[in-house]
């Protein structure tokens, strides 16, 4: 059903005042979800316009988009959405920053260990000794990465299974907000064999210190770049020392689109958001934002690849890992975080004038306000 605006916001204040977790009979469910999906069609016609400005618009076998030199399109991000990567590898669970859209936001402190000694890969647990055994009975993944959190907190622990894996012939990348960066460590993280260093650059505020590794990092690590989730800051202050940051000669800069869970959604509340195929929730200047970003860095002729890391990227990724995993056709992980849809969240955007539906059309008998809707 086409719903309207009009009627969608009527009823989704109504919803927003339900105890939480009391669930919705079947027709208030279809409701539900006819106004997320035409929050999410007048919203793609909005992404679909700012592309169709974006000179130069590249596609990676149709699963995500990116402008400039092929040969710096992040090889991580190829292993990822072609390849056998993303296999995930955990050790360090502190950070030394707390970022507003960080998915751990409120609960940094809380964060459980792997493990003295031990490293988290594939969900389970594996000493430094034990990779032997995982290298001659598993399949090789085409990449790896290590996450969660910071782990430049204790980065001389990396050395060693980096050296590893890269013996086996595996591609490496890491994450970082580039804080605890230093030449030293830097060097080492080369001198073991890491292929690609991540900066969140948006989780220093753009501070010149982290940009000016970006440029060490490029000197020791054959690939470098940045991967931020892209808002309204991070793009304004990009921009303000966009020469700085291209001059460290980075290769690529992932522009992710802001994803909102439980932990971090109440730094966001007020913002006009999108859930995406009923999963992962963004604000829609995140993705909007990529776009622009994208459009300048191709009419400038910038000298790296920035990529469209969306949330339609995420759900490819999965699809892909799941199908090389031998899953079942459309077999995903891709889903909601929240165990519902957050009623309130939409509010904002249903109550925003210059936000309109594409379609729109009166409910039908037995969805109306007023009618006994079971």
């Amino acid at each position: 059903m086409n719903i309207s605006k009009h009627d969608a916001l009527q009823w989704f204040e109504f919803f927003a005042e339900l105890d939480e977790g009391e669930g919705l009979p079947p027709r208030q469910q279809e409701l539900a979800l006819a106004t997320l999906y035409q929050i999410e069609e007048a919203e793609n016609a909005r992404l679909e316009a700012l592309m169709a400005e974006v000179p130069g618009l590249k596609s990676l076998e149709g699963r995500t988009y990116y402008v400039g030199p092929d040969d710096k399109f992040p090889k991580g991000c190829r292993s990822c959405l072609l390849g056998t990567g993303l296999g995930a590898i955990r050790k360090t669970n502190k950070c030394n920053l707390q970022c507003p859209f960080c998915y751990d936001f409120g609960e940094m402190d809380g964060q459980p260990p792997v493990g003295e000694g031990m490293w988290e890969i594939g969900g389970t647990k594996f000493y430094e000794r034990d990779l032997d055994l995982l290298l001659s009975v598993d399949r090789h993944p085409t990449g790896v990465a290590y996450v969660y959190l910071e782990p430049f907190m204790e980065i001389e622990k990396y050395y060693g299974i980096i050296r590893r894996f890269h013996e086996a012939g595996i591609y490496q990348h890491m994450y970082t907000n580039g804080t605890l960066a230093t030449e030293e460590n830097l060097r080492a993280l080369g001198e073991a064999g890491l292929n690609e260093l991540r900066f969140n650059l948006g989780a220093a505020r753009v501070a010149d210190r982290v940009i000016d590794m970006i440029g060490v990092a490029k000197q020791y690590i054959p690939m470098a770049g940045i991967e931020t989730p892209m808002t309204p800051e991070f793009y304004d202050l990009f921009l303000q020392k966009k020469d700085r940051i291209l001059a460290t000669g980075l290769d690529f800069m992932n522009c992710a689109e802001l994803h909102l869970n439980p932990n971090n959604i109440e730094n966001y509340w007020g913002e006009p958001l999108v859930m995406c195929r009923q999963g992962y929730l963004s604000p829609i200047w995140s993705r909007e934002l990529t776009l622009k970003m994208m459009r300048r860095a191709s009419e400038e002729r910038w000298p790296i690849a920035v990529h469209d890391c969306s949330n339609r990227t995420k759900f490819a990724r999965d699809l892909n890992l799941r199908a090389k995993e031998g899953g079942w056709f459309g077999a995903s992980s891709y889903g909601n975080e929240f165990g519902g849809i957050p009623y309130a969240a939409f509010l904002p955007i249903l109550r925003d004038d210059g936000f309109r539906f594409l379609k729109e059309a009166p409910l039908p008998e037995g969805y109306r306000i007023g009618d006994v809707v079971l």
